[in-house]
């Protein structure tokens, strides 16, 4: 996932040297692959309930992997999983109703996953990241807008890099169509969800 490029007004010397071919050694020591952190990231949601509110949810069981090139962002790439039936919207009764085959048919199809095909850099931390999404066997195509949020060491010695992400679909185009016309008219839930991805991520050794 292309994330690289934070800096301060006391890079400008590296950032010219890389712009003509030399590799910023900062990005370059944050080349590498990464696996995401579950108890430091999120997978969430957020769609429009009965036409008046929004309501967020997230999974809670998800494994990932980045692999960063600090050369050449382009050619960064991720990968995520995530468990359907780990569907978190603070309502038992709701979650339930998710995982059966109105939505999710979690039974069925128990992982939603995602595998990128491009990354591009849009300047300072912004990022987009294409890729493929399945859900319920379908797979199209989706575009996360990026921002890089930074990298450190923890006090237990990993190397963590992190970011958010955001992202638009309408759940229709992977076949989730299930729907209640409200008397007042329109829908009880909305087509359009957001994503949402705030996501840290630990160097392999």
């Amino acid at each position: 996932m292309g994330i690289f490029g934070r800096r301060n007004t006391t890079e400008t010397t590296a950032t010219t040297a890389t712009a003509v071919g030399v590799v910023n050694p900062d990005l370059a020591a944050l080349t590498g692959d990464y696996t995401i952190d579950p108890a430091h990231s999120t997978i969430g949601f957020v769609a429009r309930h009965a036409m008046v509110t929004n309501v967020k949810g997230k999974f809670n069981e998800f494994t990932g992997s980045l692999h960063l090139d600090g050369a050449d962002p382009a050619r960064s790439t991720a990968t995520l999983d995530v468990t359907m039936t780990s569907v978190d919207t603070g309502s038992a009764d709701r979650d339930n109703h998710l995982r059966t085959s109105d939505f999710f048919k979690a039974d069925e199809f128990p992982t939603m996953t995602f595998r990128s095909t491009g990354a591009e850099a849009l300047g300072g931390d912004d990022y987009r990241l294409t890729g493929d999404l399945t859900i319920l066997g379908v797979t199209r195509p989706l575009t996360i807008d990026l921002e890089f949020n930074g990298a450190a060491k923890d006090p237990f010695g990993n190397e963590r890099v992190g970011f958010e992400g955001k992202a638009e679909i309408l759940r229709s185009d992977w076949g989730l169509t299930w729907n209640a016309a409200l008397e007042t008219g329109g829908v009880l839930v909305s087509d359009k969800i957001k994503l949402n991805f705030d996501i840290s991520a630990i160097k392999n050794a």
